[in-house]
């Protein structure tokens, strides 16, 4: 593109498309990937966590199915407003088994592929992102499918993401088995200036860039304009880097960064940082 050739880039350094490849971990994203990796080990069954929209949660669930090893096989459910008869089929097809019995499977072939499973050494996962928008019937099948062990073990481990309102889903009554059974939790937070300017700078190394692209005062805005956000941290990073490309200038400067805020309304206006950057922390 364009603009890439114009900054020396060699790739776009603020997509918002969830890439394994730029993931950065911060103190909160490697806290949370520490509880799912212990609750993992202990075979606790359930796992949760959650964080408003933009923290980066499906990066970081694609960041733990690349990271397990051969000791766990994994399925991934990305959207999970499925019934639990597409839930089962789905189970089915990832955790390996033949596509001519995937429509046949029910839960009794699913426990004895689980089993299959344990006796090769290997740990059953499946992730699921977006966790609150499940229906309730979908949730009560994956609950039951924890009940599936062995004399030692689980068969099945469930790590569930989603936004707050997974949290409130878990609190209602027709809920409340499973959520006793979420015996790890971790809530992701926003970035402190600190971690989301060391974010930033990560992006642009990660594309070829250096921090010089966005001199101190350009850093500062668009972290503090983005409130610690990654998602809302890569919309202004981006259309201030354009703003600049559009300027002809090699340099992304504060009135970039102000075009770009004033492009978009999840960004906190200008008047926003005089008042907060001095505390933000």
């Amino acid at each position: 593109m364009d603009h890439l050739r114009h900054f020396d880039l060699h790739r776009e350094p603020f997509g918002l498309t969830p890439d394994t490849a730029c993931f950065f971990a911060t103190p909160t994203h490697q806290e949370a990937l520490n509880v799912v990796l212990l609750g993992l080990r202990l075979g606790s069954g359930f796992i949760k966590i959650t964080g408003e929209i933009g923290l980066g949660k499906t990066l970081l669930c694609r960041r733990l199915l690349n990271a397990l090893g051969l000791d766990y096989v994994t399925a991934y459910l990305p959207h999970p407003e499925i019934s639990p008869a597409e839930l089962r089929r789905s189970l089915a097809r990832e955790l390996g088994a033949p596509e001519r019995l995937v429509g046949r499977t029910d839960t009794a072939a699913l426990q004895n592929l689980l089993l299959h499973h344990a006796r090769q050494g290997r740990s059953a996962v499946l992730f699921v992102d977006e966790a609150q928008r499940a229906p309730r019937e979908t949730f009560e099948y994956i609950r039951l499918l924890t009940n599936l062990e062995t004399e030692t073990t689980k068969l099945l481990q469930v790590v569930l993401f989603g936004q707050p309102e997974l949290d409130r889903r878990l609190r209602r009554a027709d809920l409340r088995q499973l959520a006793q059974r979420v015996i790890h939790a971790y809530r992701l937070r926003p970035l402190n200036h600190a971690e989301a300017e060391a974010y930033l700078v990560h992006r642009l190394a990660q594309a070829g860039g250096d921090e010089g692209l966005f001199p101190t005062a350009a850093r500062h805005a668009v972290t503090v304009s983005a409130r610690g956000v990654p998602r809302l941290i890569n919309v202004c990073a981006h259309k201030a880097l354009l703003a600049a490309y559009g300027a002809g200038a090699r340099r992304v400067s504060l009135s970039h960064v102000r075009a770009a805020v004033r492009d978009t309304e999840t960004l906190s206006p200008p008047g926003w940082w005089a008042r907060w950057r001095s505390v933000w922390s």
